[in-house]
């Protein structure tokens, strides 16, 4: 069930071509990091891999890390608890070096507590560990992040960034749903979020389609890949995804970046703004604003205020940092009246 991903051969490290970094549709690249040294100490053994990992300045045992765990109960799922008043697992700080012994300890473990320690900037935590497994995009400002646990599963999700994702250690399987299968894939609250972006409700390790029946139109477009340490996917921005590590010790680095300027807020902005002034209006009005929200944002294009002086186009006119910050103005000044 599910559609194959597009793999590409022809992508070598050294030189990311810019039409895989703007692509429209996931791609497997397979062997794309697979020297770098923290795969290679991977490739040894989980306790090079966590040694490798120990030797980069700050990534000392006295490093302090946020990390997720759960009972062994929750078998790895971390989600909301049975009411949705929070969430099945705990936050805490540990101790980097404490995390990795525990991870070592837990590994034959029959049934470990998940573990997880989240999107942790490598530049921040890990002095070093960047320069030496690395990624030439030829984007602007890349955020760096390593990804660490066990046997854990990460409900699909979507970024607004592109992602590669890059699997250092442990195997692991991605599944990734197109944006359009948003309505098929009963996603839940979007102000309580276990990472603050909106997730899928569906266990996909164990699909209830008695409860979640549109899941099976998802699934049929599904994108299924198993990554082994040294292989990467890029995510465009915007798909869903869901994550299973399949080894005790599983880590993967990833590449996020935005094609939009930094000045730009997130359209996540606009879809809160949305529920609260359009959703609940009477539908011949939610109608009539549908037909401007396509002329002048998704169908805008050089005609849509051609036949306005440039001088007088104002908030139609293309945005820049100066317009943006300016129009930003306006609006906190219109929404704290």
């Amino acid at each position: 069930m599910g559609k194959p991903m597009l793999e590409r051969s022809d992508v070598h490290a050294d030189a990311l071509p810019a039409d895989l970094l703007q692509s429209t549709e996931p791609v497997l690249l397979r062997g794309l990091v697979r020297h770098w040294p923290l795969v290679q100490a991977a490739r040894q053994s989980d306790q090079h891999f966590c040694d490798y990992l120990r030797g980069f300045g700050a990534a000392g045992a006295a490093t302090k890390v946020g990390l997720w765990r759960g009972a062994p109960e929750i078998e790895g799922r971390f989600f909301y608890n049975a009411d949705f008043s929070g969430f099945n697992y705990q936050r805490e700080i540990a101790g980097f070096g404490a995390l990795l012994d525990e991870l070592l300890a837990q590994a034959a473990a029959p049934k470990p507590p998940a573990l997880y320690l989240g999107s942790t900037e490598l530049d921040g935590s890990f002095p070093g560990l960047r320069q030496a497994n690395d990624l030439p995009l030829k984007v602007a400002d890349p955020l760096v992040s390593l990804w660490l646990g066990n046997l854990v599963r990460v409900a699909a999700h979507f970024d607004l960034p592109d992602n590669i994702a890059c699997v250092v250690a442990g195997r692991r399987r991605f599944t990734l749903f197109p944006p359009e299968q948003v309505s098929n894939l009963y996603i839940g609250p979007l102000d309580l979020t276990p990472a603050g972006q909106a997730i899928s409700l569906v266990d996909m390790a164990k699909p209830d389609f008695a409860r979640f029946p549109r899941y099976a139109q998802a699934l049929a477009q599904a994108q299924t890949v198993e990554l082994a340490p040294g292989d990467a996917v890029f995510i465009p921005s915007l798909w869903w995804h869901a994550v299973e590590a399949l080894e005790p010790i599983s880590a993967l680095v990833n590449f996020w970046w935005r094609q939009s300027p930094a000045f730009m807020d997130s359209p996540m902005n606009t879809l809160m703004l949305a529920l609260m002034t359009l959703r609940d209006l009477p539908p011949a009005q939610r109608q009539a604003w549908g037909a401007l929200f396509d002329h002048y944002v998704f169908n805008a294009d050089a005609q849509t205020a051609a036949h306005i002086p440039p001088s007088a186009q104002g908030v139609l006119a293309p945005i820049t940092s100066d317009r943006a910050r300016h129009l930003r103005s306006v609006l906190l000044n219109r929404l704290n009246r």
